[in-house]
């Protein structure tokens, strides 16, 4: 009956977000491990409704893509403003180059945003996955030791680093491991997000 309860309380701190898929130790809060050295935070870009991008679609034409809705642009602001309230420092904030990520990032209003190609959606070319999934674990290993980075990306992006389908607005925290590969510490749901 103990075993069946400690698996129970094990699904229950999954699902708020409060201990990593892959932990082995007791439930710690997520901002306390974002703040540790070596962590970083994997954002998947807020609401913007639909799936994919029109037919039409051209980079840098925000016009031709689907974008924030109003919404989507109060839930990157709330977390923002969350983040500056827990006292995380972010060194650099990297982001696709869709404007969905971009007007994220800047919403968030954590410092200047970088664009960072290795982030860009690969949803309607699957075949650009493992490029651009080692570009980004290399970009992250390329960082100075003890920086923070937020990055601001896509379902699809995240999904192949991690293994984990974000929901828009969700911040997973990862570190990169000594023989490169991607971890996953912790997470930031939604919810807890803007304050529920």
């Amino acid at each position: 009956m103990r075993s069946i309860l400690t698996i129970v309380s094990v699904c229950v701190a999954l699902t708020l977000g409060r201990i990593p898929a892959n932990a082995q130790s007791s439930p710690q809060d997520p901002w306390e491990i974002l703040a540790e050295p070596g962590v970083h935070a994997l954002m998947r870009h807020a609401i913007a409704p639909g799936t994919g991008d029109p037919a039409q679609f051209k980079l840098g034409d925000c016009s031709t893509q689907r974008n924030l809705d109003d919404t989507g642009k109060s839930q990157a602001r709330t977390t923002g403003t969350l983040i500056r309230a827990q006292g995380v420092a972010i060194d650099i904030v990297l982001s696709s180059q869709w404007c969905r990520c971009l007007e994220t990032a800047a919403l968030l209003d954590l410092g200047p945003v970088q664009e960072e190609p290795a982030l860009n959606s690969f949803f309607s070319d699957r075949g650009m996955q493992n490029s651009q999934t080692n570009q980004t674990i290399e970009r992250l290993g390329s960082l100075p030791t003890g920086m923070t980075a937020l990055m601001v990306t896509h379902q699809v992006n995240i999904t192949a680093l991690t293994g984990i389908y974000p929901q828009s607005g969700e911040i997973i925290l990862i570190r990169v491991t000594d023989n490169g590969d991607i971890t996953t510490v912790g997470r930031l749901m939604p919810d807890a997000l803007q304050g529920i």
